[in-house]
């Protein structure tokens, strides 16, 4: 009878553990973010302590194993919040994969790259039953989904580079997604090294990110004067200047973009 029961306990077990499905709260990946990614001290950036994800290959790796063992049928079952936040942090990993893929010798993720290949396009890892790249985690299953409508994803995907929204330094989780994606929205406007209003001339400096994504902010969300205006109270402008940002009396101009390597420097 003992015996019985002890394999009952056993069997239960393991059933347990294989229904137990994927950590939606992705925990293995927030502990590795707190522990190597830091904001600087207007809290409008952080700096990728690279070596520091070296040292943590393995548990990188085995937070990636984690998420190539999600099956698309699994996925399928899990709110739409919960899919958004898997694939924004299953794109943050699998670049930070491709950067120490070559770390420390090289200066940009461009460095992955040729004149004939792109660093996005390389189908390096399995997601959902497929080989993937970044670009068609970021295009194909994030901004390729109809379902998804939040242009608020640009400043979530991080491309490891110095002009890039900041690498968050926690997990996206779905229950908190929408005050995460906000919360980087607010940062990355209020970064004035790359969003900036002149009153003199009008004009309000910003990412290429809104030049190369004008289909998403006019799609989803009435144009990028209308986004950026909808920020103006909150992204640390003159009282003076915020009236006239609100009302969308601006023009705008693209910055260039710095492709350098978004790490920690001494």
């Amino acid at each position: 009878m003992k015996r019985i029961t002890l394999l009952f306990l056993i069997l239960l077990f393991f059933c347990s553990s294989a229904f137990a499905g994927f950590d939606n709260t992705h925990t293995q990946w927030n502990d590795l973010l707190k522990n190597n990614v830091h904001w600087n001290a207007a809290g409008s950036a952080t700096a990728v302590n690279y070596a520091g994800f070296a040292k943590d290959r393995a548990k990188v790796s085995q937070y990636l194993k984690s998420l190539s063992l999600v099956s698309q049928q699994e996925y399928s079952h899990w709110p739409l919040s919960e899919q958004q936040a898997f694939l924004i942090n299953a794109y943050n990993a699998y670049t930070i994969e491709l950067i120490l893929s070559r770390y420390p010798n090289l200066e940009s993720i461009k460095d992955l790259g040729s004149l004939f290949s792109s660093p996005w396009k390389k189908e390096f890892f399995s997601l959902l039953g497929q080989q993937r790249s970044l670009d068609t985690v970021e295009h194909g299953l994030l901004r390729g989904d109809k379902r998804y409508k939040d242009p608020r994803i640009h400043f979530a995907v991080n491309c490891a580079s110095i002009s890039c929204p900041a690498l968050r330094n926690e997990a996206y989780v779905g229950s908190k997604l929408d005050s995460q994606l906000e919360d980087q929205t607010i940062r990355f406007l209020s970064d004035k090294t790359r969003n900036h209003f002149n009153p003199k001339t009008n004009v309000f400096k910003t990412s290429k990110i809104f030049d190369w994504y004008t289909e998403d902010f006019n799609n989803h969300a009435g144009g990028i004067k209308a986004f950026i205006a909808k920020y103006a109270e909150k992204i640390k402008l003159q009282a003076s200047d915020v009236v006239i940002v609100k009302q969308a009396k601006f023009s705008i101009e693209y910055q260039d973009y710095d492709w350098s390597l978004n790490k920690e420097r001494s």
